[in-house]
């Protein structure tokens, strides 16, 4: 399994890829805009894409999906259902925050805690962890030890909680309950910035202070 970082969007989101690099078959994850960069690195790579996996529906996440989906010609999937608001609204996000135009991206599949989703030949279950956004989901392989968090948690502190369907308490629910008990050991990828481990963040994230 191979992975690939594409800082997209003024906000440097975490636009992810993973392929197998044996079959060249993979993923992209949250593709918040700079479509054309992203395509770039599937053609470097010669990644032959098999669907697009989302998060959560915030601008920075969404607000390229619609856009690389008729690029590429296959599915997006996720986020939870409870995010359908935030993805009809990815034009007026767009607008709000200052970003180019974007389209509102229907899933072709909404995911629920539970379901599991295809990442380079691996099966990753998906958890439903509201807080940040009401239908936010992270995508977890225990047998790797591997996860994408999002933006619930981050190498040094949370997701923002200020914005339209955020909660704080619900997030630290999220995290005390379905993210640190994946274990310390398990390695994660979040939606900005530098990637962590359960256990470095459960010692040092002042955030997590009395879970």
């Amino acid at each position: 399994m191979k992975v690939a970082i594409i800082p997209v969007t003024p906000f440097q989101q975490n636009c992810t890829l993973i392929w197998d690099e044996e079959t060249g078959k993979g993923v992209v994850i949250d593709p918040g805009g700079d479509v054309p960069q992203i395509l770039e690195v599937l053609e470097h790579e010669k990644i032959d894409v098999e669907r697009i996996l989302i998060t959560h529906g915030h601008i920075d996440h969404v607000g390229g999906a619609a856009e690389l989906r008729d690029a590429l010609d296959v599915d997006v999937e996720g986020p939870h259902e409870a995010d359908r608001m935030l993805m009809e609204r990815v034009a007026e996000q767009a607008i709000q925050f200052g970003l180019p135009a974007a389209k509102g991206c229907e899933p072709d599949r909404w995911l629920e805690e539970g379901d599991t989703v295809d990442i380079a030949g691996m099966e990753f279950d998906v958890l439903h962890c509201p807080g940040h956004a009401p239908g936010h989901v992270v995508f977890v392989n225990q047998e790797a030890k591997f996860a994408i968090l999002g933006d619930v948690l981050f190498n040094g502190s949370i997701g923002r909680t200020d914005l339209p369907g955020g909660d704080h308490a619900t997030l630290l629910a999220s995290i005390k309950n379905k993210i640190l008990p994946l274990g310390d050991d398990v390695s994660f990828l979040c939606g900005h910035g530098d990637h962590s481990t359960i256990g470095e963040e459960r010692r040092n994230n002042p955030f997590l202070k009395g879970l």
